[in-house]
């Protein structure tokens, strides 16, 4: 199942996903949250590039053209289908938003519970990524000295051995799924150099695939 989430401290995840060696899958780090996905996508070796306080990779084209208003309307019918789905099959979901988000109000709890995992997992095929135009919406505004870290953590990285870390986009933000090799060494290495520039270092931790 696709897990979206919001990483309002993106810079020190895509560290922490270079010192690890673990990758985002299609919907992994850097996408935006829809509460009532309960379970993450399997890691596929590449990281997905996240900068601080922002999301994906990529300059995200088509924000305000029709094609991404098609696609935010296609996502949020997608979305109401998944909600009436947990519906039959117990569990009280409300309904999705304008931006296809499902709000459980944070309930931890809820997503523990065996129905609902269940559910989930039953209905997760109805569950599709979030576009692009989602990702934008949601985004974090940052301010000029954030964005301005951004570019220069990412020229970091690409530097100190990580020479497809991608640049963040003129809002200091990063769209889509645009992977990067985050498990050679000297992309762990790069990570632990750049992490200061965040302010956000990341202790290394356990090697993972």
């Amino acid at each position: 199942m696709r897990t979206e989430r919001i990483l309002l401290a993106a810079a020190a995840t895509a560290v922490a996903f270079a010192l690890t060696g673990c990758g985002g899958g299609s919907d992994g780090a850097g996408k935006i949250p829809t509460a009532g996905d309960a379970t993450a996508s399997a890691g596929t070796g590449q990281g997905t590039a996240t900068g601080g306080n922002g999301t994906g990779a990529g300059t995200g084209a088509g924000s305000g053209s029709g094609s991404g208003k098609d696609e935010v309307a296609a996502y949020v019918e997608a979305r109401r289908a998944y909600v009436k789905c947990l519906r039959e099959n117990g569990v009280d979901a409300p309904d999705p938003d304008a931006n296809g988000q499902v709000d459980f109000g944070g309930n931890a709890a809820l997503k523990k519970n065996p129905t609902f995992l269940k559910a989930s997992e039953k209905c997760s095929p109805l569950s599709p990524p979030v576009p692009q135009e989602i990702e934008r919406r949601m985004a974090p505004k940052l301010t000029p000295d954030q964005i301005k870290k951004q570019f220069e953590f990412a020229d970091c990285m690409q530097k100190n051995g990580a020479p497809d870390y991608p640049d963040p986009g003129p809002d200091g933000h990063t769209y889509g799924d645009v992977p990067w090799d985050s498990t050679s060494a000297a992309a762990k290495q790069a990570a632990r150099t750049c992490a200061p520039i965040t302010g956000e270092p990341v202790e290394q931790g356990p090697g993972k695939g």
